[in-house]
């Protein structure tokens, strides 16, 4: 019993270690990043700006809003920035529990999921913001003036990155389900039809109620999932074990 408390005493100590220096990576790239805040901020609202009338710009309309609104964009880009450091200091946590050939899946995973998820983080800054923003901005009517608060469009940036970027994971999904033997490849074709409405449905749910962020994200999710299945059809082809 008691060297059973050791060694689960042992563990909480190597996670706390962990954390802490998942932490401090986040916290030294914060530190280093803080000085440039305001133009964090302006990065990430250009997108909107390109798409507001001539001369207009953001407003805020809570008192504190213009100090802790670029805080907190800083702070999420301190931890994309940092994300490496803290994907490695879990890997280092559960790498020593796992067998051989969970190891030398699991890696590929946690890499290809966070590249992915930054991929999907990218494509819907760069490509999918100017699209939906012209898009909205076409259907103002001429008697208002397009000038949106800085807190709400932080909110609406989020949403849409976590959006995209969980959107861009569906061929982990995909190879998860396959490797653990909870679907096959045949089932995962079969599926194809439920997979696309699904993804439709998904679409209008998470994005704004536009056809444009609707299709942007619904179409995307659909090709992933082909290429998760094309994937794991692979997998399976090398795999020695029965399948």
């Amino acid at each position: 019993m008691a060297f059973g408390e050791d060694s689960f005493l042992s563990h909480l100590v190597e996670l706390r270690n962990r954390l802490i220096k998942a932490v401090l990576a986040i916290v030294v790239v914060f530190l280093c990043m803080m000085p440039f805040a305001s133009k964090i901020y302006d990065l990430l609202a250009l997108p909107m700006l390109q798409n507001l009338p001539e001369g207009t710009k953001m407003i805020a309309t809570g008192v504190v809003a213009p100090f802790f609104v670029p805080i907190k964009v800083t702070l999420l880009a301190a931890f994309v920035v940092a994300l490496p450091v803290v994907l490695y200091q879990a890997w280092a946590f559960v790498a020593p529990g796992l067998y051989a050939h969970e190891r030398r899946f699991a890696l590929p995973m946690i890499v290809g999921s966070t590249v992915l998820f930054l991929s999907g983080m990218a494509f819907c800054y760069f490509f999918v913001f100017g699209m939906v923003f012209k898009f909205i901005a076409s259907f103002a009517p001429t008697s208002i003036t397009v000038a949106p608060d800085i807190e709400q469009y932080l909110s609406f940036a989020i949403s849409m990155f976590l959006a995209f970027g969980v959107t861009f994971e569906v061929p982990i999904v995909v190879l998860i389900l396959v490797k653990t033997g909870l679907v096959t490849v045949a089932q995962l074709r079969e599926a194809r039809r439920y997979v696309i409405v699904g993804a439709f449905v998904v679409a209008a749910v998470v994005t704004p109620p536009d056809v444009t962020s609707q299709l942007l994200l619904a179409i995307p999710m659909c090709l992933l999932y082909e290429v998760g299945v094309l994937l794991a059809a692979m997998m399976k082809r090398g795999d020695p074990s029965p399948t």
